[in-house]
This record gives structure tokens, sequence and C-alpha cells, in this order.
């Protein structure tokens, strides 16, 4: 093979590799929004983790926000997005992470699909039987995008009680990262945890089953949808879960990294 030859081959290698770094390259970031005075008001009204933050906490809480909205886009379907939608979606986000101090970002998410109802699986259709679905991560073609029902977001928020499907769909995210939706966030979970999550799953769910917990039943599908439910109710109601699940209360601290209980210790 002649020396003009195998010059040629490595100029068509390289500008092929450079043709791909082009085309999958990192999207460069935008600047940081501007917090909003109506970001924060509604915080205050209507996130009740946020406000039971200590002002340095708040602080961080708010430029986490910003830069959660910077790198994530929230997409209406069917809907306008308004500032209250971007609180609650963010706030969804940052509430199961803020006890990570390095984590900056859900791997490969980039967007966020609003819709105005609940919606179909599989069409994802807002109009017609079988509209179901509040929320759930995308997959396949809709990989890298977390789908929410707008009311469904905001009655999380609005009339808190267990349930807050923002924070549930986010924590299947989680549960996702280490390459698994399968109740064990292996991608920040201690090992040594894993065995204990493991028996307190199966003992809870019997327990579901047989009516004697306040978990909701929900939580019984599979251990995924066990995880993604709980950590609606710990973060949503801490002092009631801790109330009627010490143990596990405990431990979710530990796998957050937080003190939800303000008694100075992590679990």
């Amino acid at each position: 093979m002649s020396t003009s030859i195998i010059l040629a081959a490595i100029a068509v290698v390289v500008l092929f590799a450079a043709l791909l770094y082009w085309i999958f390259r990192p999207k460069p970031l935008e600047p940081l929004p501007e917090f909003k005075e109506t970001w924060r008001d509604t915080l205050e009204e209507k996130v009740n983790y946020y406000r039971e933050l200590d002002d340095e906490d708040k602080s961080r809480f708010r430029q986490r926000m910003r830069d959660f909205l910077r790198r994530v886009e929230i997409t209406g379907i069917g809907t306008e997005v308004t500032e209250t939608d971007r609180v609650y979606v963010a706030a969804s986000g940052i509430i199961p992470t803020f006890g990570f101090l390095k984590w900056n970002q859900y791997p490969k998410l980039n967007e966020v699909l609003l819709y105005k109802t609940s919606f179909r699986e599989g069409d994802f259709a807002t109009t017609g039987a079988d509209r179901r679905v509040a929320g759930m991560v995308g997959g396949g073609f809709m990989n890298g995008k977390l789908l929410l029902s707008r009311p469904s977001l905001h009655q999380g928020f609005e009339h808190a009680g267990r349930g807050n499907t923002g924070i549930h769909e986010f924590a299947h995210l989680l549960d996702k990262a280490d390459g698994d939706t399968d109740g064990i966030p292996a991608y920040f979970m201690d090992n040594s945890y894993v065995l204990p999550w493991l028996e307190m799953i199966r003992s809870e769910m019997e327990a579901i089953e047989r009516g004697e917990s306040d978990i909701d039943d929900y939580a019984t599908t599979n251990k995924a949808e066990f995880f993604a439910v709980v950590a609606e109710y710990f973060f949503n109601r801490p002092a009631a879960f801790a109330e009627h699940h010490p143990k596990m209360f405990r431990l979710l601290e530990k796998v957050f990294q937080l003190d939800m209980d303000d008694d100075g210790v992590i679990g």
C-alpha cells in the first residue's frame, strides 16, 4: 500500500472522528437563569421541604434550582408552562438529591414533558379512555425525558399528603442512574445498606398486603415502585413516616444523606 493511500485513509478516519464529535459533543450550558422572586414565594408557600430549611440551605437549594433549570428544558404538551410549574418540577428533582453535596445533574435527563392531564401509556394521548398515567421515565425514543401530568405535579405540593408524583418520578431516575430500575439505587446506596433494604421491602410488602401498613399499596407492584412510593412519603410527610416506619426512616436518612427529623444525626 502506497504512502499516499495510507495518508488518505488516516485523513478519512480523522475527519469521521471529528464529525462524530461535532454531532455528539456536549451541549454548551446556557447562563444561569436569574432567580425570580415569584419562585421564592412559591417555595415558601407551597414546598414544605424548602420551608423547613435554614437560611444557608435555602440559599443552596435556590442555587441548585437555577442550575437545574439551566440544564433541563420543561416543555408543555397541550398546556403552557408557568413559573409555578418550573418551581414544582425543579423542586421535585432537587429534594431527593439535596443531601448529595457533589450531585449536579440527573444522568442523561435533558427535558421534562409536562402534560395538561393524565395520559395514556403507549401513545401518550391526553384524550379518550385509559388515561391513567400521572408520570413516567421515558425510554426508547423518549430516552432522556421525564413525563409528568401537570395536575398530579401540582397536587403533590398544593395538597401535600403522603404522595408526590414529581418526587416519585425523580426517585425512579435516581434508581435508574446505575443502569437498572430495580428499587436498589446502587449508584448512591452504600453496599452495606442493600441487604437490610431488601429485607425491609419484603417485610413491608407483606404488611401492605395484610392491610397492616399505611404505605400506598401501589408499592407492592415491584421493588422499583416500592422505592419510589416510600420516597414520596419520606419527603412529603417525614414526621408521620418516622412515627410509623422508624427503622425504614433511619435507613432512608442514610441513603439520602439527610437529617430529616432534625435530631442532629443521619440515621
